[in-house]
């Protein structure tokens, strides 16, 4: 039996990511799979006072920060998934009126947050047969390709075939097709159906394969998601929010052709839960990195089956 404990859309929760790693232990996983949208999309300003203080926001509330408050307040940042910055009132005008600055401030937090959480891996799963499988989604930057190289037990299986214990045979594509916020890795859903059917056909053994696609396969219990006007307001319905199936054809498509063994999606935070097309068990375990809150998979592969599942919340 090989057991394997998944997790997506973490987008940079510090929390989340050391709770991913103990998950090895406390479930005794053999394989971390971690499927996309690592990276965060908040960077925030600790901007120097003359009295000695600094000035930040903090999750919408302006606060005044000192000494060992400082970090702190990085901490609790970096546990929400948004990055910071020391810096003056002088420097931070000269990076908010260039934009290439600006990027570049943020490209730099991404980068050093990420190789930290690779070394905090290797250093944490050394000595274990564990491997962990870290991969970027639609919303990850191309600068984060550079750190998520193969390095010891930490594995970019991103746009190929690997294989898990077991003789488990697994393909993983991070791109989405298109959706109103333009993120990095969108396509269209016919390119995104020719990527992965590219992969697809590589594999040796399509009854024991895991397809670790970030987008959910469409018009299903695992791609719900709100409807975003054109000015990126939700869409209002009666006395709540329009909801709308927002996973791809191209995905339902392929897994309903190849059957594979196992699915494994996010991109959709809001759709945690587990449905079955054909023979294929497919698993959405959901998003509230915000809130430090881990959603995940536990999953026991045994003779070309899955054997038993269980979603996860800690």
């Amino acid at each position: 039996m090989v057991r394997l404990f998944f997790i997506t859309d973490v987008h940079a929760s510090e929390r989340c990511f050391r709770k991913f790693l103990n998950a090895a232990k406390v479930y005794g996983a053999d394989s971390l799979i971690l499927g996309g949208d690592i990276t965060g999309k908040v960077l925030v300003p600790i901007v120097e006072r003359a009295d000695g203080g600094y000035d930040v926001r903090l999750f919408g509330k302006d606060t005044v920060v000192k000494g060992d408050q400082v970090q702190r307040a990085q901490k609790d940042l970096q546990d929400a998934g948004q990055y910071s910055f020391v810096t003056t009132t002088g420097e931070l005008a000269e990076i908010q009126k260039d934009k290439k600055k600006e990027e570049k401030v943020f490209n730099d937090a991404i980068v050093s947050t990420l190789s930290s959480w690779i070394q905090l891996a290797q250093d944490r799963l050394k000595g274990t047969a564990v491997r962990c499988y870290i991969s970027p989604g639609n919303d990850d930057k191309f600068e984060v390709d550079s750190v998520l190289t193969d390095s010891g037990l930490v594995i970019n299986p991103e746009n190929r075939v690997v294989e898990l214990d077991g003789g488990f045979e697994m393909i993983t594509l991070g791109y989405a097709n298109t959706t109103p916020w333009k993120s990095p890795r969108e396509v269209s859903d016919e390119k995104l159906g020719t990527m992965i059917e590219s992969l697809a056909s590589q594999v040796k053994r399509p009854e024991n394969a895991v397809y670790n696609l970030h987008v959910p396969p469409l018009d299903t219990e695992l791609d719900k998601a709100p409807a975003v006007s054109d000015e990126f307001t939700y869409v209002r319905e009666g006395l709540g929010v329009k909801m709308i199936h927002a996973g791809s054809a191209a995905v339902r498509k392929s897994i309903e052709g190849h059957q594979p063994l196992l699915g494994l999606h996010g991109h959709i935070h809001e759709s945690r839960g587990f449905v079955r097309l054909g023979r294929s068990l497919c698993l959405n375990p959901g998003s509230e990195y915000a809130d430090g809150i881990l959603r995940g998979a536990v999953i026991n592969l045994d003779r070309g089956q899955v054997k038993e599942f269980l979603l996860t919340s800690g």
